[in-house]
Protein backbone atom coordinates (compact mmCIF):
# COMPACT_ATOMS: atom_id res chain seq x y z
CA UNK A 1 0.00 0.00 0.00
CA UNK A 2 1.00 3.67 -0.73
CA UNK A 3 1.26 6.58 1.46
CA UNK A 4 -2.13 7.38 2.75
CA UNK A 5 -4.16 10.39 1.38
CA UNK A 6 -3.97 13.69 4.17
CA UNK A 7 -6.41 15.59 1.74
CA UNK A 8 -8.15 14.01 -0.77
CA UNK A 9 -10.90 11.55 0.03
CA UNK A 10 -11.76 9.21 -2.13
CA UNK A 11 -15.05 7.31 -3.62
CA UNK A 12 -14.93 4.24 -5.46
CA UNK A 13 -18.27 3.11 -7.04
CA UNK A 14 -19.78 0.76 -10.07
CA UNK A 15 -22.11 0.65 -12.34
CA UNK A 16 -24.39 -1.75 -14.44
CA UNK A 17 -22.01 -1.32 -17.48
CA UNK A 18 -18.91 -2.96 -15.39
CA UNK A 19 -17.31 0.93 -15.69
CA UNK A 20 -16.23 1.87 -12.06
CA UNK A 21 -15.49 5.32 -10.90
CA UNK A 22 -12.85 6.54 -8.60
CA UNK A 23 -13.55 10.21 -6.96
CA UNK A 24 -11.08 11.86 -5.41
CA UNK A 25 -11.79 15.47 -3.81
CA UNK A 26 -10.89 17.78 -1.46
CA UNK A 27 -11.65 21.56 -0.67
CA UNK A 28 -9.20 23.27 0.97
CA UNK A 29 -8.06 27.22 1.19
CA UNK A 30 -4.93 28.40 -0.70
CA UNK A 31 -2.59 27.06 1.37
CA UNK A 32 -3.20 24.01 1.38
CA UNK A 33 -3.85 23.57 -2.20
CA UNK A 34 -0.48 22.78 -3.73
CA UNK A 35 -0.62 19.62 -1.40
CA UNK A 36 -3.97 18.65 -2.31
CA UNK A 37 -2.48 19.10 -6.55
CA UNK A 38 0.81 17.00 -4.64
CA UNK A 39 -1.96 14.04 -4.06
CA UNK A 40 -3.31 14.45 -7.53
CA UNK A 41 0.10 14.07 -9.25
CA UNK A 42 0.73 11.24 -6.79
CA UNK A 43 -2.49 8.97 -8.08
CA UNK A 44 -2.14 9.92 -11.84
CA UNK A 45 1.80 9.12 -11.37
CA UNK A 46 0.70 5.70 -10.18
CA UNK A 47 -2.05 4.91 -12.95
CA UNK A 48 0.72 5.76 -15.57
CA UNK A 49 3.31 3.29 -14.21
CA UNK A 50 1.04 0.58 -13.46
CA UNK A 51 -1.16 1.09 -16.76
CA UNK A 52 1.30 2.40 -19.08
CA UNK A 53 -0.13 2.91 -22.28
CA UNK A 54 -3.63 1.92 -21.23
CA UNK A 55 -4.88 4.96 -20.94
CA UNK A 56 -8.04 6.18 -23.35
CA UNK A 57 -12.01 5.85 -22.74
CA UNK A 58 -13.08 3.00 -20.74
CA UNK A 59 -15.63 2.07 -23.20
CA UNK A 60 -13.32 1.66 -26.36
CA UNK A 61 -11.74 -0.69 -23.50
CA UNK A 62 -9.32 1.20 -22.08
CA UNK A 63 -7.68 0.07 -18.48
CA UNK A 64 -8.61 3.90 -17.19
CA UNK A 65 -9.27 7.32 -17.82
CA UNK A 66 -9.10 10.82 -16.07
CA UNK A 67 -10.65 14.10 -15.32
CA UNK A 68 -9.04 16.98 -13.22
CA UNK A 69 -11.85 19.44 -12.16
CA UNK A 70 -10.60 22.32 -9.81
CA UNK A 71 -13.09 25.24 -9.20
CA UNK A 72 -12.02 28.37 -7.12
CA UNK A 73 -15.16 29.50 -4.71
CA UNK A 74 -15.68 33.40 -3.56
CA UNK A 75 -15.32 32.77 -0.09
CA UNK A 76 -11.64 31.41 -0.85
CA UNK A 77 -11.93 27.84 -0.77
CA UNK A 78 -10.56 25.66 -3.70
CA UNK A 79 -12.37 22.16 -4.84
CA UNK A 80 -10.14 20.13 -6.78
CA UNK A 81 -11.90 16.74 -8.02
CA UNK A 82 -10.02 14.00 -9.60
CA UNK A 83 -12.56 11.53 -11.15
CA UNK A 84 -10.88 8.32 -12.60
CA UNK A 85 -13.25 6.42 -14.61
CA UNK A 86 -11.98 2.36 -14.72
CA UNK A 87 -12.24 -1.22 -15.30
CA UNK A 88 -12.19 -3.62 -12.75
CA UNK A 89 -8.73 -4.38 -13.22
CA UNK A 90 -7.75 -0.99 -12.57
CA UNK A 91 -9.98 -0.63 -9.27
CA UNK A 92 -8.65 -3.47 -7.75
CA UNK A 93 -5.01 -2.25 -7.89
CA UNK A 94 -6.18 1.26 -6.87
CA UNK A 95 -7.88 -0.09 -3.70
CA UNK A 96 -4.96 -2.44 -2.95
CA UNK A 97 -2.38 0.45 -3.56
CA UNK A 98 -4.41 3.20 -1.96
CA UNK A 99 -7.05 1.63 0.30
CA UNK A 100 -10.29 0.90 -0.15
CA UNK A 101 -12.27 3.92 -0.24
CA UNK A 102 -15.30 2.32 1.79
CA UNK A 103 -13.16 1.38 5.11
Amino acid sequence: MTAPLRYLTLDLSDSSDDIFTVEAMASTREAQHAEVLAEVHTLLTWAKAEFSGRQGPVEDGYAWDDELLIQREADGWITVTLTLSTNEEFAQAFMAAFGDPED
